[in-house]
């Protein structure tokens, strides 16, 4: 029993240690600025995209899902490597959640960090990479049309969710961390709700993204 909970301290641990590391933050000191006072001023992949183009907004959403596809690996590994095995699957998402939470409240940045979709991304592409891939591409055309990040995001969280607790959905521990997930995104995204509500959203067009030199940084967005 103590070595169990020794396992699920470890794997929350290391995921949320992995999800202080923001992408965001580390490629725009690199650029010679800071993310959070460019723009929404949110250190994610939209701002980025929005901010410094597509290479970078493409960089960060990348290397945010690789941090979580590693601790949701690590406590996948750790509780036995068995995608048939519940400990196992739960330790995936363990260790995904905790990467997510780390990557939102990050310890490292007073508790000021992103919104974790891409974080949620990698751990979905470990535990479900076949319909992961389709709800990314749902969302990906859905922001080519219609230029809102937000709702791609919510397009692809609701999807793999519901999805998600439909396959589990005789299990109370894994039905209650997909749940939080959920409400997670939802709650990160509150602000995003009330611009879309009064129609001030901020869109995301990708052509403009494609064409937007690195060293040519708006001063709002």
């Amino acid at each position: 029993m103590i070595i169990e909970i020794l396992k699920y301290v470890c794997v929350i641990f290391v995921g949320y240690i992995l999800g202080n590391i923001n992408f965001a933050r580390i490629l725009s000191k690199f650029l010679k600025t800071d993310i959070t006072k460019q723009g929404s001023g949110n250190p994610g992949t939209m701002n980025m995209l929005r901010t410094f183009g597509f290479k970078f907004g493409l960089l960060t959403l990348v290397l945010d899902a690789v941090k979580s596809a590693l601790a949701s690996l690590y406590g996948f590994f750790v509780f036995g490597g068995d995608m048939n095995t519940m400990t196992s699957v739960i330790g995936l998402y363990i260790g995904g959640l905790s990467c997510v939470l780390g990557h939102n409240f990050p310890v490292f940045y007073r508790f000021k960090g992103g919104k974790g979709v891409a974080c949620i991304l990698g751990m979905f592409a470990v535990a479900n990479p076949m319909w992961s891939l389709v709800a990314f591409a749902i969302s990906f055309i859905y922001l080519c049309i219609f230029d809102y990040g937000a709702v791609a995001s919510f397009i692809f969280i609701t999807v793999l969710t519901v999805l998600e607790a439909t396959k589990y959905r005789a299990n109370f521990p894994m039905t209650c961390i997909l749940f939080v997930l959920f409400f997670l995104t939802w709650f990160m995204h509150r602000k995003n709700i009330a611009r879309l509500l009064w129609g001030k959203e901020n869109r995301v067009n990708l052509a403009k993204a494609f064409k937007k030199k690195p060293n040519k940084i708006p001063k709002n967005d």
